[in-house]
Order: structure tokens, then sequence, then C-alpha cells
């Protein structure tokens, strides 16, 4: 049951991620790219602030950074980076489209940190069917691109 549970909280973040790149580029086609991408960090920063302040949760695991492995902060940089390019990519090739791309990298850039345990991450072993999984991703996603 709680495999359901996380599979559709997984699920819930890929809806909230074409959502977000649709706004994103509403609000880059209106103030510009870097100033939406700005924007969209601040307000996320707001955003969490808020709920920890709303929760209660306080502020003392940041002091715990410090023993934080440098690559893990190159999610901020991912962030803007993520958003950047959404908000270039989808009023030039559509949402679908570019959901599309996205999802496909995703899944396998996230095979192959499963497959080496890399980062930090538990190691999930590879089986060939994942291969397969990935080519019918893959065929699914050319029939969605094709014009």
């Amino acid at each position: 049951m709680a495999k359901w549970f996380y599979l559709s909280l997984a699920a819930l973040s890929g809806a909230a991620m074409a959502l977000q790149g649709t706004f994103n580029a509403a609000l880059g086609k209106v103030v510009g790219i870097w100033e939406s991408t700005l924007v969209v960090h601040l307000v996320g920063t707001l955003t969490v602030l808020l709920i920890m302040l709303g929760l209660s949760t306080g502020f003392s695991n940041l002091a715990k950074l410090n023993s934080v492995p440098w690559y893990a902060f190159l999610g901020g940089f991912l962030n803007v980076l993520i958003i950047y390019t959404l908000v270039r990519a989808i009023p030039q090739i559509g949402v679908g489209n570019a959901t599309t791309a996205i999802i496909i990298t995703q899944v396998l850039t996230a095979v192959c940190i499963d497959n080496l345990g890399a980062f930090g991450m538990k190691k999930y072993e590879f089986h060939y069917l994942d291969l397969l999984g990935v080519a019918l991703l893959a065929a699914g996603a050319r029939i969605l691109l094709m014009e």
C-alpha cells in the first residue's frame, strides 16, 4: 500500500511539473526569461518560509549545512537551469513535446543513477527489462513528437 502512496506522490509531482512549466512560460512571455526565473525562485522561497513558519519546524537543521556533500548544492543551480530551459522551450515546441523530452531524459538519467547508486542513492540492480521499458518509452515519445 505504501508503494502506491509514493507512486501517487510521484505522479502528482509529474503533473505539477507540467503545470509549472506552463505557468513559468506564461510568466516568461510577459516579464522575460531571466526575470521569470528570479520571480519563480522568490515565490518558492517565500512559500517554503511560510510553510516552515506555519509548521513551526524551526531552522536548526540549517546548522548541518557544512556536512552536506558539495554536489547536493547543485540542486539550486539545476532549478535555475530547468526553469530557464522550460521557459525557452515551451513557447517554441509546446508543453506536450517539452514534457515528453523531459520524461525521456529524466528516466534515462534516473536509471543510470539507480544502477550506479550515484550521489549517495541506494543502488538498484539493473535489469534488461529496464532497457525494454526505456525503448518503449522512447517509441511512445517518438509517436508523440511526430508532426
